[in-house]
Parts: C-alpha cells; structure tokens; sequence
C-alpha cells in the first residue's frame, strides 16, 4: 500500500509499505478515504522529536471498514467509521476511568502510557496516511457514523482528534454559558477550541495569533481576534475584560511557541496566559510539550522544562490541566452535534489533496504559507485536484 513515510527532516515521500492486514481477532482493516495532517505530525517532521525515518504518519484518520477480526461484533466491513488518535484497550485501570489517552495496554512500554497511530514514544502502529489502516480493540476504538459520512468527511474527520482536543481545552479550562475565553492560538486546534467554546456558551471568545488567514477563521465564527505582532495580547485581554483578565484560558501552541520575529520561547503562551486570566480562573493546556527537546535554542526548553510563573498562578489561585484529549469521552457526542447541523468543524479546511501530493502540502503547511490552514489528504482519490 502506498503511505506517507518519514525520510529525515523536512522530508517525506509517498512510497510502498507493508500492506496493513488483520493481526489479532479484535482487529478491524479500514480504507482510508480521508487523513488529516496534524500540527503535532509538524514536530516529527521537522526532526524535533525521535520519530524513526521509515515509519509513516497519520493519527487523524477516517474511512471505510473493508475487513474484521473473528472477535468483533459490532462493527461490520461497509461502516464508514472514524478513529481516535488514542489507541486504547477500553479495559484497563485508565480506560476504564475515560482516560484512553493513557491507555496501559496499547503502550508497550510499561513505564508510559498512552498509545497512537503514526506517533512518537506511542507504540509501533502505522500511520492512516496511507491506504489502508490496521485498528486494533476495533469495536472499542472505531466511532460508527452515519449515512452523511461519505459526503461529509471533512466534518466528521476532524472527530479524529482536532475537534475533541478543542474541547478537551476547554472542558479543562472548565468553559461555561457566559464566560469570557481567551485562546492563545488560531492553528486548527486553537480554532476548535474557539467553536467549541462557542458550543459551551461563552459570551465572548478571544483568539490570539498573528497569522492573517487564521485569524480570519476565527473572525467567521465570532471570535474577537488579537493580533500579537501588532499589540501587546495580555493588554489586549485586559482591555476586553475591564482589566480582570479572562474569566478561563486555553493554551493551543506548544513548546515551539516563539514572538513574533521567529525566536522561541517555549514558556511564552504559558506565562501569556497566567497574566491573561483572572484570579482564580483556569487554563487548559493541549498545546505539545515534551519531556526533551535537543532543537530547542533554550537551555531549560531542551530539557523539557520551563520558566514558569508559577509564583503568580499561585498567587492568583489559578488552576490548570493538561495533557493529551481522551478523544472516546468526547467524539460521540461532538459527531451528534455534526450530524444535526450544529457544529460544522471543516470551516477550517483549505486544501483537499491526493496522498501523492503529502510532501507538497508537509512543506507548506509546516511553513505557515498562507491559506494552508488545514490539509485534509485522500489516499483512495490518488491524482485529484486540490
């Protein structure tokens, strides 16, 4: 099958791999007709991260079942299903508590947690850019959709991951009817989180980025935006909340955050949003960090550590939760918010491309070029247009 493999960084190439297949009774074979590049592919393509070459990526994944396992008995070869990123067991300590981003059995390493598809340090399982995807614990991990899934994969794709990882921030930053949200970045997860505090209720929704296009998207869903090339967006915040700060806050960056003349500073939205939200406020923070990073300029940012403000987040009784979504606690419900014309996640594609155009849209969209907000791949339409 073809798939999109890691050469190196800043490299990949579309070439020939081993056929995904049938592997344990619980396995389901999916057709992938629609795969997602990911920001966090992004940090493995860029050779931050010890991803293998020859490995191929993909965690953001939807398509068709072609085949199941003898132990599978809910899902059926024809289902149109979409695919947590979190590969999980549905039985262990974790599963069992919704926490399927720290799954203990798919991790083969049992000092970590947590499993995915194409991933570094999350198991050895194949990426869905790619023809065909091998789903393992299938009738836990596929989400079954609905009659519209073919005609509207770029909506229900986003379940993947995108969507529910939004939410998960601001499900953590603990968002309700009313508040005033401040999100420090408009990538796609930064955008998702924008409409899923929209969902939630929040009166006002303030989105901080410097990206033209990006901001644009958050103006379409009535996000006020902040543009921190051009002000100051703690100020900015103030401003907009009678010098309060922001009632709740969601970190969508990561440790590759950087000002806007390109310099990192991994501790950069982090600190932002200590300063941007009110006493006794909460941020919830899905932006990647590592446990190392050997690129980073920073001494502290290569050890995986940062200059915290932690005195003030004390001293403001600020709460804060992080860490990977537990896409299975959400995706449901999201697909059903989808599915009744309540929520329409694609608003943020801006490319539908062939699998064999991947390296073009990885350079691109690893650029920030702008319009390329959101690639969506096809690997069963090889030599579309875009």
């Amino acid at each position: 099958m073809k798939a999109v493999v890691y050469e190196g960084p800043r490299r990949v190439s579309v070439k020939d791999v081993p056929d995904a297949r049938i592997e344990r009774p619980t396995d389901v074979l999916v057709r992938i007709t629609s795969a997602n590049i990911c920001g966090s592919d992004l940090h493995m393509y860029e050779g931050r991260t010890d991803f293998e070459p020859g490995r191929w990526f993909g965690h953001e994944n939807l398509g068709q079942v072609v085949e199941v396992g003898d132990g599978v008995d809910k899902v059926a070869a024809g289902d149109w299903v979409v695919l947590p990123f979190n590969i999980s067991c549905g039985h262990c300590k974790n599963c069992e508590r919704q926490l399927t981003n720290y799954c203990l059995t798919a991790q083969p390493e049992p000092k970590m947690a947590g499993a995915a598809y194409g991933f570094a340090d999350m198991g050895p399982y194949g990426g869905g850019q790619a023809e065909l995807l091998r789903v393992p614990w299938g009738d836990f991990n596929c989400l079954r959709l609905g009659e519209d899934a073919e005609q509207r994969q770029t909506d229900y794709v986003m379940l993947a991951d995108i969507f529910p990882t939004g939410y998960h921030a601001t499900e953590m930053a603990g968002v309700r009817p009313g508040d005033q949200t401040v999100i420090y970045g408009a990538g796609p997860v930064g955008l998702m989180a924008a409409l899923s505090a929209t969902i939630r209720g929040a009166s006002k929704v303030m989105v901080v980025d410097r990206h033209p296009d990006r901001l644009r998207l958050a103006e379409a869903i009535g996000a006020i935006t902040i543009d921190d090339s051009k002000v100051d967006p703690v100020e900015a915040v103030l401003e907009q909340t009678m010098g309060l700060g922001a009632d709740n806050g969601c970190e969508c960056v990561g440790y590759q955050a950087h000002e806007p003349d390109g310099r990192e500073q991994a501790n950069l939205t982090m600190n932002r949003l200590v300063a941007s939200v009110r006493f006794t406020g909460r941020i919830g923070n899905v932006g990647v960090f590592v446990p190392e990073d050997p690129g980073a300029s920073d001494e502290l940012a290569k050890q995986g550590k940062l200059a915290f403000d932690y005195g003030m987040f004390w001293f403001k009784g600020q709460q804060l939760g992080t860490g990977q979504a537990p896409v299975k606690k959400y995706n449901r419900q999201l697909r059903d918010l989808i599915a009744g014309g309540k929520a329409e996640p694609s608003f943020i594609v801006s490319h539908e491309l062939p699998l064999d155009r991947a390296p073009e849209a990885y350079e691109h969209f690893d650029k920030r070029d702008d319009g390329w907000t959101k690639v969506v791949l096809h690997p069963a339409t090889a030599g579309a247009g875009a």
